[in-house]
């Protein structure tokens, strides 16, 4: 069965898309710990990261850290984190979050944006890449 990531890739269901090549997408995470946190994901369905093949996952790092210097330029924090759990949906995903505080990386304090905010947060990230 397709993942949901898998289903955002394919159009079957709309997300604020910063950027997209051949093999990875990111996109703002709709249910975010903070303004901006993003979702670098690879287009192939992959279950856990370190299945990827290493030229596969040096790509993704690649891809995340292109996105990841974008959003420390765009969006007011003290650094952008990254992490990689997988829990939740079973297909590869680095996330990528301005942090300012650590309550924003445990994924337990979540932030409410508008479309408008979302819209506004991927006009500011896609101006920095």
């Amino acid at each position: 069965m397709a993942s949901i990531f898998t289903k955002i890739i394919n159009g079957e269901i709309p997300c604020y898309k910063i950027a997209e090549d051949e093999q990875f997408i990111a996109f703002l995470d709709v249910n975010p710990n903070a303004i901006g946190h993003t979702l670098c994901v690879p287009k192939q369905e992959i279950n856990k990261i370190f299945d990827m093949e290493e030229d596969h996952y040096l790509a993704l790092m690649r891809f995340s850290r292109k996105v990841a210097v974008a959003l420390g330029k765009s969006i007011p924090c003290k650094r952008v984190g990254m992490s990689v759990i997988g829990l939740e949906v079973p297909h590869v995903h680095v996330h990528l979050i301005p942090l300012n505080e650590m309550d924003e990386v445990r994924f337990q304090k979540k932030v409410t944006l508008t479309k408008e905010e979302f819209e506004l947060t991927l006009e500011k990230i896609k101006i920095e890449l």
